[in-house]
């Protein structure tokens, strides 16, 4: 599962939108610079998931079907949940959804 998310964001706001998402999740993947961010790391905890962090330009190459300017010109990359949770291939089966500060996009190897 990729997310995306905004700096301050709690555990329980990522997994109520991991939880509102649903799907498959075995692991959660976001931009390098937010691996270390408490509620990130608490919620992958929480669930017993491994945190993966991508490098901005290895997410801005992976295929996305939904980019953001504004993101883009925020982190350096198009699109943070959906090419983080295609970065190690895989098929999109929930586009980027946002909740509340969360984005979650699920993807299916």
């Amino acid at each position: 599962m990729g997310l995306g998310a905004r700096s301050g964001v709690s555990a329980a706001e990522v997994l109520a939108a991991v939880d509102a998402v649903g799907g498959p999740v075995d692991a959660l993947a976001t931009l390098d610079r937010r691996v270390t961010e408490p509620g990130l790391v608490e919620a992958a905890q929480t669930r017993g998931w491994p945190l993966t962090g991508h490098p901005a330009a290895e997410l801005d190459a992976v295929p996305t079907p939904h980019r953001s300017a504004r993101v883009a010109a925020a982190v350096g990359t198009g699109s943070v949940a959906e090419a983080a949770a295609l970065a190690g291939g895989g098929e999109l089966v929930v586009p980027r959804t946002l909740h509340g500060r969360v984005t979650v996009a699920v993807a299916v190897r």
